[in-house]
C-alpha cells in the first residue's frame, strides 16, 4: 500500500482545480478516474450539448426567419454538425489531460472503491491519505420498462456519438436534457414526440414558464404527450442495421422511431465506491452524505458536487471546489452560501436565479411579483422574439429582490444582473434607478422594476 497526502476520486469540475492546485503547493495528489477526465460537463454535459445545440438553433432561427420576411432553404449536414461538437470536446478533454499533467496530479484510469479508512483502490494499486475529494457524479437514470433494457437506446452519455441523423426521434423525459436535446434534434430535422409523465415540461418551474417551452416546441413540430407512462417497448428490425423502437403508452396510444432518448433523471455514481468500508454514510437514494461544510460521516473524507446532492451545475461544483478549499484554509464557508441561478437551454432559454413568488410564500416571506411579457418589449418586438416574459420576485418589508424567472432570447445570459444584484444584497430600487442602453433585451429589467411602483 501506498501513501499520499490527497486522494480525489472523479474528475468532475470540483476534482480537478482541487487535484491542480494541491499538487502546485506541493503536496502529492493521486485523481482515481474511471472514465474519460473532465467528467460529464466535458464529456457528455456542457460542452458537447451547447456546442450541438448551436447548430440546432442556428438551423431553427433560420427556418423561423420567415415571420421576417426571410425565405430560407436549411440544409443540415448532419456528419459534420457531430464531427465539430466531438472535436471540440476532444480539445477540452486534452485540456485537462494538460492541466493535471502539469499540475503533477498522478492520474490512475481505474475505478476506485475504499478497502478502509480513506483508503482507497483501483486497479492493482491501494493509497492511503489523511484527505480524499469524492467528485463522482451522477449518470442517467434508467426507468425499469418492460423490453427497455439491451435495446440500443440514447442517454446524454452516447447521444453525441450519433453519426446520422434519426429520421423519428422519441424522448422520454420532460426535463432539462430531454428538451434540450430534444429541440435540437428536432431542429436539425428529427420528427420528434416528447412523452412526459407529468402534465407539463420542465414541471419544477412555475406553469407558464412550461406554457411557453409548450408554445415554442409546437411551433417546431414536436409533438407532445403529457401525463401519460411507457408502459412497453418493443425493437423491430427493419433492414440491415436499422432498427426501429416501438412504444406503448398507459393511454393506449403507439408511437415509433429510429431513436429512443431516455432521460427521465439522475443517479449518484457511488455504487461502486464501497463507502461503507471507510465509514462513509449514504442517503436512501445513494447520495453521500455531508454537512454544510462538505464532511461526509468519515473524518478527513469531503464530498462535493452531485454525488453529494449539490445542484448538479457545474458552476455549482466549481464553486463546491472553491468553498472546500477555503473550509480547508480555516474560512467559515457552506454548502449554500451563494445566490444559485441556473439555465435551460432550449429556444426560447428559461435563465432562473433565487426563489420564486410561491416558494418564498412557502417560507412566509411577505412577498409579491411583477412580470413583463416579452411582446411588450421593443427589441423582442423588433427581432421577432415575442414568446416568454420576465418576472421578478421582492421582499415586500427589505424590498430585496429574492428571485427572477426569465424566458427568452438569451436570458441565460440577462439572468446574470439579477444574480449580482442578489448577491449585493441589492433591493429592487437600484434596478428601478438603472438607465439600460435602448434598443436592448436588458433594457426591459428596469422597465420590470417600475411596474413596482405602480403598487406604491
Amino acid at each position: 500500500m501506498e501513501t499520499a497526502d490527497v486522494i480525489v476520486i472523479g474528475s468532475g469540475q470540483g476534482g480537478i482545480p482541487l487535484a491542480a492546485d494541491f499538487a502546485k503547493e506541493g503536496r502529492k495528489v493521486v485523481l482515481f478516474e474511471r472514465d474519460a477526465l473532465g467528467g460529464s460537463c466535458i464529456n457528455y454535459g456542457c460542452t458537447p450539448s451547447k456546442a450541438f445545440l448551436a447548430a440546432a438553433h442556428a438551423a431553427g432561427r433560420s427556418r423561423q426567419a420567415e415571420k421576417l420576411g426571410i425565405h430560407a432553404e436549411v440544409r443540415v449536414d448532419f456528419p459534420a454538425v457531430m464531427e465539430r461538437v466531438r472535436a471540440i470536446r476532444h480539445s477540452f478533454n486534452q485540456g485537462v489531460h494538460q492541466r493535471l499533467d502539469t499540475a503533477g496530479v498522478r492520474v490512475i484510469c481505474a475505478e476506485a472503491s475504499f478497502t478502509g479508512e480513506r483508503t482507497v483502490k483501483g486497479g492493482d494499486l491501494t493509497i492511503q491519505a489523511p484527505l480524499v475529494i469524492i467528485n463522482t457524479g451522477t449518470s442517467s437514470l434508467i426507468p425499469d420498462i418492460p423490453g427497455l433494457a439491451g435495446t440500443p437506446y440514447l442517454t446524454n452519455r452516447n447521444f453525441f456519438d450519433l453519426n446520422a441523423l434519426p429520421p423519428r426521434l422519441l424522448v422520454i423525459g420532460g426535463g432539462y436534457i430531454g428538451l434540450e436535446l430534444g429541440q435540437g434534434l428536432a431542429r436539425l430535422g428529427s420528427q420528434t414526440h416528447l412523452i412526459v409523465r407529468g402534465d407539463r415540461l420542465l414541471g419544477q418551474e412555475e406553469p407558464d414558464v412550461s406554457a411557453v417551452l409548450a408554445d415554442a416546441f409546437q411551433q417546431d413540430g414536436i409533438q407532445l404527450h403529457l401525463g401519460v407512462n411507457v408502459s412497453g417497448v418493443n425493437v423491430n428490425q427493419v433492414a440491415h442495421e436499422n432498427k426501429v423502437f416501438s412504444l406503448t403508452l398507459s393511454n393506449g396510444e403507439r408511437l415509433q422511431g429510429e431513436a429512443l432518448l431516455i432521460a427521465v433523471g439522475r443517479k449518484p455514481n457511488t455504487r461502486a465506491l464501497n463507502a461503507a468500508a471507510s465509514g462513509i454514510e449514504l442517503d436512501d437514494q445513494g447520495f453521500v452524505k455531508i454537512d454544510d461544510q462538505f464532511h461526509t460521516t468519515c473524518s478527513g473524507v469531503y464530498a462535493i458536487g452531485d454525488a453529494a446532492k449539490q445542484p448538479a451545475f457545474t458552476h455549482v461544483s466549481w464553486e463546491d471546489y472553491r468553498r472546500v478549499k477555503a473550509i480547508l484554509s480555516g474560512e467559515n464557508r457552506t454548502r449554500n452560501d451563494r445566490v444559485l441561478g441556473y439555465a435551460v437551454y432550449t429556444e426560447p432559454q428559461v435563465g432562473r436565479v433565487g426563489i420564486t413568488l410561491e416558494q418564498a410564500q412557502q417560507q412566509g416571506i411577505n412577498a409579491r411579483a411583477v412580470t413583463l411579457p416579452m411582446n411588450h418589449i421593443a427589441r423582442a418586438i423588433e427581432w421577432g422574439h415575442d414568446l416568454g416574459f420576465y418576472r421578478m420576485v421582492i421582499d415586500n418589508d427589505t424590498h430585496k429582490i429574492l428571485g427572477a424567472t426569465l424566458v427568452g432570447y438569451e436570458t441565460a445570459e440577462l439572468v446574470h444582473i439579477f444574480l449580482s444584484l442578489m448577491e449585493a444584497g441589492a433591493t429592487w430600487q437600484l434596478l428601478e434607478r438603472s438607465v439600460h442602453i435602448h434598443p436592448t433585451y436588458g433594457e426591459a429589467l428596469p422597465s420590470l422594476a417600475r411596474l413596482l411602483l405602480e403598487d406604491i
